[in-house]
């Protein structure tokens, strides 16, 4: 089969305004970036009216590994069945990020058959939204040096400056910096450092606003720094929110393109799932519930990351109501999680498969807590043999949830029809009530605590006095019903990437919290999570080029 870039590349594309039009949308609230990608405008989005709303499908997964789990895969691949099988139907994804596109993945926009393109410029700068983020974030701290500089009121203590900068791109080497040297003209030196943009507050709250005015008021909650008083001195009162708004005009409108069947997808914002909450915008997620009978989202990573945070975080500030969860796993991540090493995954081992289960059982369970209907997806590798799926399927049966075997990847929609069925015949027999993990009004610790417990099966949360203080600060503040946004290792259910599997009674090391007053959660920081990630050993980036033609290779 030929190279996803090669699948791309080749794919046979409506004109970006067919797409629009068999949605409904008028020619004149298209805003094109070229033929085969568009912004909608935000008046349209505003005139949408919630009648009849589609269903909304989450796309989850067990715990990522080096072998892979397919998951953004699946979601075209679902979005493309469903279309198939007759149901209006629309994708709702993540836009990728520069650092992990040249780090470890080298693209996240699908695969084999089920992508969404074009490909690569999705991949790279597609509609300048993340060039806007960084550039509105990056302001805001221009003018809160500024802000100093000139002594103006309120005065914040230099010494209390919380907002960093950030920048698109993996660089270890940013994640603590000095700045401010060279004398006087130069402002004043202080400790500071970088993020990636996709662990930016602006663009957690570009996902979370509902629309302008929505956005607006959250940058204006921002808190970049105390006064030597300890008050709290917001984006408002620096007077930067409406140029940050001026540059997030366009960022915030969704961007519209196609699967490879020419289904209609929204692509728009990226938080990340270790980090951030790992979600798609709520304008286009809503919108998109407006515009189809059936919504395919995802949520980044493995199900105790990017779908707890989708549930606890974006449904419970969007009054979004999920109607179905998708659990995507392999026979060859399965086999990781029981223990076997990657380079031994084409071999059978039943006694790997039957162990790495466990992590399968553990996510089943969680999904269930939030009342979710679940259907297990198995993405079919051709390393894998009928016994090792089988034996699948009768772990699902003995938990008595559906199972679908799917080859999308190499297929297209039609190798996910029967997954496309089940998750329609999920839908209709729902019975249970959504509901969410834990209440507003319980204390932070104890919110941090529950999805420890609950969600990570730990036996105990680890922290310092001065941690604790500062949730309670918080709380006196008003901030105490916010939720938690919990940034740990994606790998496993723990705070250690190594512990694989389905470890219990495990330690959670909470080492810092960070308030998000305008995004509405609090994150809490464990292990050894870094909110400004490395390049790997050998980074994606090292093989990519242009061909002689000036196309783009190496993107995967």
């Amino acid at each position: 089969m030929a190279s996803d870039i090669e699948i791309a590349r080749a794919a046979k594309k409506r004109p970006i305004s067919e797409v629009a039009a068999r949605l409904g949308i008028p020619a004149e609230d298209i805003i094109p970036y070229g033929h085969d990608k568009a912004k909608v405008s935000a008046r349209y989005i505003k005139d949408l009216r919630p009648q009849n709303l589609g269903k909304l499908i989450l796309v989850t997964a067990i715990n990522p590994t080096a072998a892979g789990e397919g998951k953004t895969t699946t979601s075209v691949g679902l979005a493309d069945a469903l279309s198939r099988i007759g149901e209006k139907t629309m994708l709702c994804l993540r836009e990728p990020s520069l650092g992990p596109c040249f780090g470890m993945k080298g693209g996240a926009t699908g695969g084999g058959l089920s992508q969404v393109v074009p490909m690569d410029e999705i991949n790279l700068h597609f509609t300048g939204d993340f060039h806007a983020i960084t550039s509105a974030h990056n302001l805001l701290a221009a003018m809160v040096d500024n802000h100093i500089h000139w002594n103006h009121e309120p005065h914040i203590d230099p010494r209390r400056v919380t907002w960093r900068r950030v920048m698109d791109m993996n660089d270890r080497s940013l994640r603590n910096v000095i700045s401010g040297l060279g004398g006087p003209g130069n402002g004043s030196p202080s400790e500071t450092g970088f993020d990636i943009t996709v662990a930016s507050e602006v663009m957690a709250i570009l996902c979370l606003a509902r629309d302008a005015v929505d956005l607006e008021a959250r940058l204006a909650r921002i808190i970049v720094g105390y006064t030597r008083e300890r008050a709290a001195v917001t984006a408002a009162d620096i007077k930067a929110v409406g140029a940050m708004m001026v540059l997030l005009r366009d960022a915030m409108q969704p961007n519209l393109v196609q699967t490879l069947e020419n289904n209609p997808a929204f692509i728009h914002g990226g938080p990340f799932a270790n980090i951030a909450h790992g979600c798609n915008s709520v304008i286009a997620t809503r919108a998109a519930l407006q515009m189809a009978d059936y919504v395919v989202t995802e949520a980044g990573f493995g199900a105790d990351l990017g779908a707890e945070k989708f549930l606890n975080i974006k449904c419970r500030q969007a009054n979004l109501v999920p109607d179905a969860a998708v659990l995507v796993a392999t026979v060859r991540a399965l086999k990781m999680h029981g223990g076997l090493a990657k380079d031994d995954l084409a071999l059978v081992s039943y006694s790997a498969l039957e162990s790495g289960l466990a992590n399968l059982g553990r996510h089943i369970e969680n999904l269930r807590l939030f009342g979710l209907p679940v259907v297990v997806a198995i993405n079919q590798f051709n390393t894998d043999t009928s016994a090792e799926i089988s034996a699948i399927e009768a772990y699902c049966a003995r938990l008595g949830v559906p199972v679908e075997l799917c080859t999308h990847w190499a297929e297209g929609g039609r190798g996910a029809e029967a997954l496309a069925r089940a998750v329609t015949e999920l839908t209709a027999r729902r019975a249970e009530p959504f509901k969410l993990l834990y209440p507003d009004d319980m204390p932070l610790f104890e919110k941090i605590e529950t999805v420890a417990r609950s969600i990570y099966r730990a036996g105990r949360v680890e922290t310092t006095r001065a941690v604790l203080s500062q949730l309670k600060a918080w709380e006196a503040a008003g901030f105490g019903k916010l939720p938690v946004c919990m940034a740990k290792t994606q790998y496993s259910f723990s705070t250690d990437p190594a512990l694989l599997g389905a470890p219990e009674g495990h330690v959670v090391r909470l080492r810092e919290v960070r308030l998000s007053a305008g995004a509405g959660f609090v994150a809490a920081i464990c292990g050894d999570i870094m909110t400004m990630p490395g390049l790997p050993r050998h980074p994606a980036a090292e093989i990519m080029h242009l061909n002689a033609v000036g196309q783009i290779e190496g993107l995967s």
